[in-house]
């Protein structure tokens, strides 16, 4: 089991990174951040997500009664052509957003940002994965809708989920798409003397 003395924080409320940290047993506690996540004018979505994952780690590290070594933030968003696709509100706007994913690709970018409260020194990058999406027919896209499965999610799918039927490829990490660029996301973690997953 990799070492960590129970000092990680995870400044996220995701289910998904959770889990996903948790598949490589690292041991962390979930501390979810309150950081104002407005987009800024003018601002690319790589620099948005790397951005804002700095913010949610800061935000947890520089409470003063918050206990913790390493404080991680993370961001992803959904990009088609160069608009960012939010969490739909309602139906309608799912049923828009997965017509047009339909049949093409699309970016879903995820930033991270790991922060070492001990020496000041902060990881961060963006890692960016491509999605196709099959032709998706109305009842398929209404069927999943019923689901209630896109509800929470940006781009209105989750490929983890029901919404693994729409893809039939992928260019990069599947995790990011996920919310977690892991293998990026534990490497950085490493650098920083948090874990050793597999130390003697």
């Amino acid at each position: 089991m990799p070492h960590s003395a129970n000092k990680i924080v995870l400044a996220s409320a995701s289910p998904r990174r959770r889990e996903l940290l948790a598949q490589v047993g690292i041991d962390f506690q979930v501390v979810p951040s309150n950081a104002d996540e407005t987009l800024l004018a003018n601002e690319t979505p790589e620099a948005h997500v790397v951005r804002l994952s700095y913010d949610k780690a800061m935000e947890v590290a520089d409470r003063p009664d918050q206990a913790g070594r390493w404080f991680i933030g993370s961001d992803t968003v959904v990009v088609r052509d160069d608009v960012i696709l939010g969490k739909p509100v309602d139906a309608a706007e799912a049923a828009e957003m997965l017509a047009s994913l339909s049949g093409r690709s699309h970016r879903v970018i995820s930033g991270y940002a790991i922060h070492d409260r001990k020496s000041d020194r902060t990881l961060s990058a963006a890692v960016t994965t491509r999605v196709f999406f099959k032709d998706l027919t109305t009842r398929e896209i209404e069927g999943y809708i019923a689901t209630g499965e896109p509800f929470d999610k940006a781009g209105a799918y989750a490929i983890q989920g029901v919404g693994s039927f729409m893809v039939p490829k992928i260019e990069g990490s599947y995790t990011n798409v996920v919310g977690l660029p892991l293998c990026e996301v534990i490497a950085a973690l490493e650098e920083l003397g948090a874990v050793e997953l597999f130390e003697n």
